[in-house]
């Protein structure tokens, strides 16, 4: 746990849910680990966002039996958790809930990426550090409809917000640790053509045109062995600039070859007005004034 996100589940006195790395629960600063038959009743009230109809939970989590059934099934999970000394969870007939106050790691690291994708970062935000490759698998082995929707909304907020990251550093004029931050997406998901445009952005922006290049080539071999399909032509246009500047290039190598080798032909992209001197061109150039 990083000590941004470990600060902010620490400060609270309900106890904090930690789902990235358990499940498990912390109260008064001891790690508590959830009983076997009340783990998936914390984790569906926590990924609902902390409050769920009882009757509907029950269903969900014990749907052969009956209505009956289930809802003594959740009685009993309930009774399990009190009785392991973890009282995150409360509710009435109808409803239950996370304890008001109780921190959730998921729901830190889902606020962290939301701000940084909304643009709204606050200064400690700004930490490459802060990202945690567990966020982009929650739970794996789990595998429940109501797990796996999650999991991808999670990877995906996560992936974008560390994209956003790069690019907020870069407008700060961290381009170094921006590069960090693009360094450790990319390496995460070295097939996401968004990270590595980040990282290609976040190197050009440090100045390191040569390593840009470098992981564009790597990113390019990658795409074209494993996908069967080059990169975009927006990605390649950053390393290798757009058609026009491509061509201006390329005239002006044509100029100075054909300027050097003394070429009585124009070179290729150049006209006979390139080889003429500047002193002569603008008393050609120059209008005739009419006598009066």
């Amino acid at each position: 746990m990083t000590a941004e996100f470990g600060s902010a589940l620490a400060a609270t006195d309900c106890g904090s849910l930690h789902l990235l790395d358990g499940p498990y629960a912390v109260v008064d600063g001891v790690r508590r680990e959830l009983p076997e038959g009340s783990k998936r009743l914390v984790v569906f009230v926590a990924l609902a966002g902390g409050r769920v109809d009882r009757r509907s939970a029950a269903g969900v989590l014990w749907p052969d039996g009956g209505d009956f059934r289930a809802a003594g099934n959740l009685r009993s999970a309930l009774w399990r958790m009190r009785g392991a000394g973890i009282d995150l969870i409360d509710g009435d007939k109808n409803v239950l809930w996370l304890h008001t106050g109780t921190a959730v790691d998921l729901r830190c690291i889902s606020d962290w990426a939301g701000r940084l994708i909304e643009g709204t970062p606050r200064v400690p935000d700004l930490d490459p550090s802060l990202f945690r490759p567990q966020a982009c698998d929650l739970l794996p082995g789990w595998y429940d409809e109501w797990v796996v929707f999650e999991r991808e909304r999670l990877r995906q907020s996560v992936l974008h917000g560390m994209e956003a990251l790069a690019r907020l550093l870069v407008r700060a004029r961290r381009p170094h640790d921006a590069v960090t931050a693009a360094r450790r997406l990319a390496a995460f998901d070295p097939l996401r053509e968004s990270a590595q445009r980040v990282l290609v952005e976040a190197q050009l922006a440090a100045g390191d045109a040569t390593g840009a290049r470098a992981s564009y080539e790597v990113y390019r071999d990658a795409a074209l062995r494993v996908l069967g399909a080059p990169p975009s032509a927006a990605l390649s246009a950053l390393v290798q600039g757009p058609p026009a500047q491509r061509r201006s290039r390329a005239a002006v190598t044509a100029r100075w070859e054909a300027r050097t080798a003394g070429a009585g032909a124009p070179a290729p992209g150049c006209s006979d007005q390139h080889r003429v001197p500047s002193a002569e061109r603008s008393v050609i150039q120059r209008p005739t004034r009419r006598q009066p």
